[in-house]
Formats: structure tokens, C-alpha cells, sequence
């Protein structure tokens, strides 16, 4: 049985064989506009509201769910069916709300630094389950009153080596949720082919690279792939994306305390920056400990040494 969020409009239609045209556009927009359950649409007829709450049924089953102290921060477990689990992070800030969503249960890409990379890999997200992520952290958002503006794909799995999903998700959080695509960020650890492929779709969406090192030698250690698209090659794709787009390209550094956090790493990854200045923007963030990796994060202190310096030598 397809679940709520898989289906496309043409599929919906199907759904609603029998019934008048214009249903299908109630439906839609109650799923979209209203960010409403089936059964409370309230211009559909009740017997429908009740089939279709029967029919379409949700993808994610929720295990738990943590609010920060301050409550800008809701953090969703859920569980897939077949049993895997994933992660859904909403942040409110004072000017935006960011839904920060996940594209795969685990990870293949075996960096050790990061939990999910240590989990190991489960299976692909379909798109109804990416796409029910944003809609359920829209509709928590909502009833604080607030609407969620960014959509970032920075949480459990490499979206680009589940590409066709994430995408035809990414149109749908654009063209039906609203969202405009300078607001939506792909992430990736640095899989070429699916940088080049996403230069090659329709929608100026933002590019972030899980970079962590900026030399080989070092990368190789931290992001395993790196072995297969060095940092040469990698520098030449986003340098192809920000032709093709337009759009900002970011560099995802996690600050692990004495091994990527020197000033030698700080005037390497100046030096990329600069390549692609004006356009590139480096996040710096400082690791959190996993059982796995027994290194820690950088401290806070050293962290602002490290910014001071990437300004310093010309990095954003």
C-alpha cells in the first residue's frame, strides 16, 4: 500500500477515480496548503475524509520526540516500516525555521567520526517518506505559530547517492509546499556524479559539502570516498555548480580537537575558499562525541581561533 506523501497528483487522481474532478485539488491542497490530515479537510464529503484517512496512510511512526530547554529545537525519532529508524530536527530561529531532514536510514559512506556512518547502512528513504518529514515537523511548526522556511537534507544518509527520491522531493516542497529553492540545501560528503546531475536539473538549490579536510591525505582518513573523488576533482564540480547555478556553495567542517582544527587546516581550507570566492561559505561545527570515535570536538575557544583565521586569509 502506498502511503500518503509517496503518491504524485495523477496517482492521487487515480485514488479518487469516481469522484468529481475538483476533489483532487481539495486534496491536494488540504496535504499541501493546509498541511491537513484527510479526515480534516473539511470541503471534502465526510465519507470520502474517512476512506481516504483509511487509504493514505502515514509512512513514519513516531517513537520519540525531545524539545530543547528553550524549545527552538524539536528533535523527531521515527520508525520505518521493515523497522529502521530516522531522524527529523526542526529549528526555529528568530528569522527563520529550518527543517533539517533525513534521505536514508544509516549511512554507507563509513566516516568514522559520525554516528550514523558507524550504524552502517539500512535502506533508501522513498520520497512520501522524506517528503512526510517536512510536512509533520510544518504541521509541529505551526502550532507555535510559525512556518517553516528552509529545508535542509543534513540528516541521516548521503542524499546524492539517493538522489531520484531526494529531487523529486525537493520539486515537491517547491512547487506545492512553497518553498522558494534558494531556500533548500542538498548536502553530500563529495559524490561527484551527483553534483554534476544535480547541476543539470531545473532548481537553483543550494549545495553543501561535508568537506572536513582540505588536503588528501587527511581526507582520506575522515570521508572514505574521498579515495574515489579526491578533493581536485571535487573542487572542480562545485566550481561547475556555481556556474551552472548561481547559487551559494557551503563547506561543512566538523572541528575534531587536534586533527582538523590547525592552523595548517585553517590556510588549506582559505586556499579552497578562495577558488570559489565570493560564493563559498564555510560552517564550522564543532564535533559531538559518539562511542565510536574516541576524539573530541574542538573547544569553543580554539573554534573562534580557527574563524578568526579563515577571515584572516580570505574565507567567508
Amino acid at each position: 500500500m502506498s502511503t500518503r506523501y509517496d503518491l504524485t497528483r495523477d496517482e492521487l487522481a487515480a485514488v479518487l477515480d469516481g469522484e468529481p474532478r475538483y476533489r483532487l485539488d481539495q486534496l491536494w491542497d488540504g496535504l499541501y496548503t493546509q498541511l491537513a490530515d484527510p479526515g480534516d479537510i473539511t470541503n471534502l464529503p465526510k465519507a470520502l475524509r474517512a476512506r481516504l484517512d483509511r487509504d493514505l496512510p502515514l509512512a513514519l511512526i513516531p517513537v520519540t520526540e525531545s524539545v530543547s530547554d528553550r524549545g527552538d529545537t524539536v528533535k523527531f525519532l521515527w520508525e520505518l516500516d521493515g523497522g529502521g529508524r530516522v531522524e527529523t530536527v526542526l529549528m526555529l530561529y528568530a528569522d527563520r525555521a529550518t527543517v533539517c531532514v533525513s534521505s536514508q536510514a544509516g549511512c554507507a559512506m563509513g566516516c568514522g567520526f559520525c554516528a550514523t556512518g558507524q550504524a552502517g547502512f539500512t535502506r533508501h528513504l522513498t520520497v512520501g517518506e522524506i517528503v512526510e518529514q517536512v510536512v509533520r515537523a510544518a504541521q509541529r511548526a505551526r502550532s507555535v505559530g510559525r512556518r517553516v522556511s528552509n529545508i535542509v537534507f543534513m540528516g541521516m544518509g548521503e542524499p546524492m547517492a539517493n538522489l531520484d527520491p531526494v529531487w523529486a522531493s525537493t520539486e515537491r516542497f517547491h512547487g506545492d509546499l512553497g518553498l522558494s529553492a534558494r531556500h533548500i540545501t542538498i548536502s553530500t560528503v563529495g559524490i561527484i556524479p551527483g553534483i554534476r546531475s544535480l547541476a543539470d536539473r531545473s532548481l537553483p538549490v543550494n549545495l553543501a559539502v561535508s568537506l572536513h579536510a582540505a588536503n588528501d591525505t587527511l581526507r582520506d582518513e575522515l570521508v572514505p570516498i574521498n579515495k574515489r573523488y579526491p578533493i581536485a576533482d571535487l573542487m572542480d564540480a562545485c566550481e561547475d555548480y556555481l556556474d551552472a547555478k548561481h547559487r551559494r556553495v557551503s563547506f561543512e567542517w566538523a572541528m575534531i580537537d587536534g586533527v582538523n582544527d590547525r592552523d595548517s587546516d585553517a590556510r588549506e581550507l582559505a586556499t579552497l575558499c578562495r577558488r570559489l570566492s565570493p560564493h563559498a561559505h564555510v560552517n564550522l561545527i564543532p564535533l559531538n562525541p559518539t562511542p565510536g570515535y574516541p576524539t573530541t570536538g574542538t573547544p569553543l575557544r580554539r573554534v573562534e581561533a580557527f574563524r578568526d583565521l579563515l577571515e584572516a586569509h580570505g574565507a567567508n
